[in-house]
């Protein structure tokens, strides 16, 4: 059945749940497992090119550590996780990579602001829903 399994993976209460999901699929059905964390916030307007090179730093250090902890909890689990960051718009770099990468499944989490239809949903699930390459399981 899914052979190649992707989380989109942020380290919201959202992802961590899609995360679980994953790793109890790909357990069952003996399948590669793989997150990808998009890099979308580098400051628009700053006043040195320092100030960007501290903010990349700094999401740099924090995905290093979003991406181990997953790695982490895979592993208590008995399950193989390779992580990926790649930087960009979140909806297009995710659908980019689950085609370039041949993946059967396409994981997230649920997201939920009010009770308006496209905030209840949530603009990035409802997109990556509609155009991802591939089957996508939405986790409540």
């Amino acid at each position: 059945m899914y052979r190649k399994i992707l989380v989109a993976y942020d380290g919201s209460e959202g992802s961590r749940r899609a995360l679980s999901a994953g790793i109890e699929l790909a357990k069952g059905l003996k399948a590669d497992l793989y997150t990808i964390s998009v890099m979308e916030h580098l400051p628009h307007y700053a006043a040195t090119v320092g100030e960007v090179k501290e903010a990349q730093e700094e999401f740099e250090a924090f995905f290093q550590k979003l991406t181990k902890q997953a790695r982490d909890f895979a592993a208590l689990q008995g399950v193989e996780l390779e992580t990926v960051v790649k930087p960009g718009h979140e909806v297009e770099t995710i659908v980019t990579y689950a085609k370039d990468g041949g993946f059967d499944l396409l994981v997230i989490g649920f997201v939920g602001h009010s009770n308006i239809w496209g905030r209840v949903m949530g603009s990035t699930t409802q997109n990556l829903s509609r155009l991802a390459p591939c089957s996508v399981m939405i986790v409540k």
